[in-house]
This record gives C-alpha cells, structure tokens and sequence, in this order.
C-alpha cells in the first residue's frame, strides 16, 4: 500500500496538469467527465463533460492525482477552495533538481520561505503556486529525521 496526493481543483485542474508537468517534466493521463456515457437522471453540461474526471502525473518515481470537482458535487462535498488544506513535501531531491521544480513552482505564486540552506537541510524552501498548493522542499529530510531515530 501507499499513499499519493490528490489535488482536487474547480475547474482549472488541466491548466494545473499542465503547469505541473513543465515544473516537474512529468508524465500525465488524463480522463475527462465526458469520456463516458451521461446518465439522463443526471445530465453534464459540455462545460462540466470537458472538465478532469481524473488524471495521474508521474515523475522521478512519484505520483500525483489530480481531478476537478464538477459544481453539482459540490453541494456533497463542499465547495473547492483554494487554500492550506494540502501540502506536498519533496523530499531527498539533489539540491539542483529542488531549485529547478521550485522555480517553475514560484512561478506565479508566493515564496514563504525561498529556497537555502538551513540547519537541518542544504536546500530548504517553501512556496505556494499559484493554484493555492503549499509546497516544501527538504533535500536532506531522511537523513534529517534519520537522525533522532535510534
């Protein structure tokens, strides 16, 4: 078993699928809502049959899910708001690869905290893109928490 991170978006997840694979070169498929037959209980408009059904990104052995939530859903699940409710950790990168995906990650958004040497890592950083995700890069976060463990 493991867990991945799944980023839900409203209506913006393929121009979040695309920023992501320039940021990290990385691989997509993608289905979207009007892929499949529509339930006449429960007709799509075309916007709602052109948005992400679901989608998988693959990079540097990692995986992430993205998906938009259709309007109709989201009197189920709440409303999509961008925000601190995700934050996605890359971890034990090479201090270059950090600076090239935190780069095209600032693009657009904020730098909390820009990438440098700390303490407890020689590449350290925070941003949120412009999509509202948080992000932190460690390079040495293994060996980091390595450390207290005996």
């Amino acid at each position: 078993m493991k867990a991945i991170a799944y980023l839900q978006f409203n209506g913006e997840a393929e121009e979040a699928i695309a920023f992501y694979e320039k940021a990290f070169q990385a691989k997509s498929v993608k289905v979207k809502f009007g892929a499949f037959g529509q339930n006449p209980e429960y007709p799509l408009s075309e916007e709602e049959q052109n948005m992400i059904m679901e989608s998988c990104l693959e990079f540097s052995g990692n995986t992430l899910m993205i998906s938009d939530v259709l309007p109709s859903m989201q009197a189920l699940t709440g409303e999509v708001t961008k925000g601190s409710t995700v934050l996605i950790s890359i971890i034990d990168a090479d201090p270059e690869m950090n600076k090239q995906c935190f780069e095209k990650l600032s693009e657009g958004g904020t730098v909390v905290m820009p990438l440098s040497s700390v303490p407890w890592s020689v590449s350290f950083g925070m941003l949120i893109d412009k999509f509202g995700v948080m992000w932190k890069f460690n390079s040495e976060a293994s060996k980091f928490l390595d450390s207290f463990s005996n």
